[in-house]
């Protein structure tokens, strides 16, 4: 299985870009997309089948052109689990999860602190999703959580740790909740094959960054330790250009 995962920072503006295009280049077996600030009847679903996406499940936010998820994929999934059922997540579409056999896929979009009114909100959802994926890898064993953290784990992952060590995104107690997250029994997959610096998944749209690759490595494909003896390889598509983060891909044996 070949999933991506990409945060498309608007899926009707990444289409104007060609991201159905890459798509079709890629072939992936499952697309986990994240902020498609759009509601299905918006989305090009035809133009998405013509490319092999027969089976796509969408969870939009109520706030319109905001937030929401989406899973994409070839062969229909076993079942699609829509939300968790906390209902001040579920407002703003961010976890939509699809099993295929033994293996279940979500696709999560974990809230930003940047503004400073949302930072409390994103440390309770952190906490509540936390306890969240421990229950489900209880039945779900074979667990792939894809998707914008919205975190860099460690200073390897942002291009000036010094001077964004206050800044959310890169928080002692966000960067503290990742280690705990891992530590329930989850691996990093990107990290299990690179331990390179300056891998980056998302850049600022201002001064240049992506160009002089001042990022941040906030999108991840974090597998349970079952799932983990599977995957095969974990990288960083860092050439696509549809939005202000790039995709990720796993490939599960």
């Amino acid at each position: 299985m070949k999933v991506i995962s990409y945060n498309v920072n608007g899926i009707r503006a990444a289409k104007t870009k060609g991201l159905f295009d890459w798509l079709q280049v890629v072939d992936a077996d499952v697309v986990c997309l994240q902020e498609i600030k759009a509601l299905e009847e918006q989305i090009d679903t035809e133009g998405l089948r013509a490319i092999g996406y027969e089976h796509q499940h969408y969870f939009s936010a109520e706030k319109k052109g905001y937030s929401g998820v989406a899973i994409l994929s070839k062969t229909k999934p076993d079942h699609v689990e829509v939300g968790t059922g906390l209902d001040y997540m579920d407002r703003e579409g961010r976890n939509l999860r699809a099993d295929f056999g033994s293996v279940s896929v979500m696709s999560m979009y974990l809230p930003s602190g940047t503004n400073t009114d949302r930072l409390d909100y994103k440390f309770k959802y952190m906490d509540d999703f936390l306890d969240y994926a421990n229950e489900l890898k209880k039945d779900r064993k074979e667990l792939l959580v894809v998707g914008d953290y919205n975190i860099c784990h460690q200073a390897i992952d942002i291009h000036d740790p010094v001077r964004n060590k206050k800044v959310s995104g890169f928080l002692p107690e966000e960067r503290e909740w990742m280690t705990r997250f891992l530590a329930t029994g989850f691996k990093d997959t990107f990290r299990m094959f690179s331990d390179e610096p300056h891998k980056y998944t998302w850049w600022s749209y201002r001064a240049n960054s992506r160009a002089n690759n001042k990022g941040w490595r906030l999108d991840y494909g974090m597998a349970t330790d079952e799932l983990a003896t599977k995957v095969n390889r974990s990288v960083i598509l860092s050439d696509a250009v549809h939005s202000d983060h790039c995709p990720i891909l796993i490939e599960i044996a």
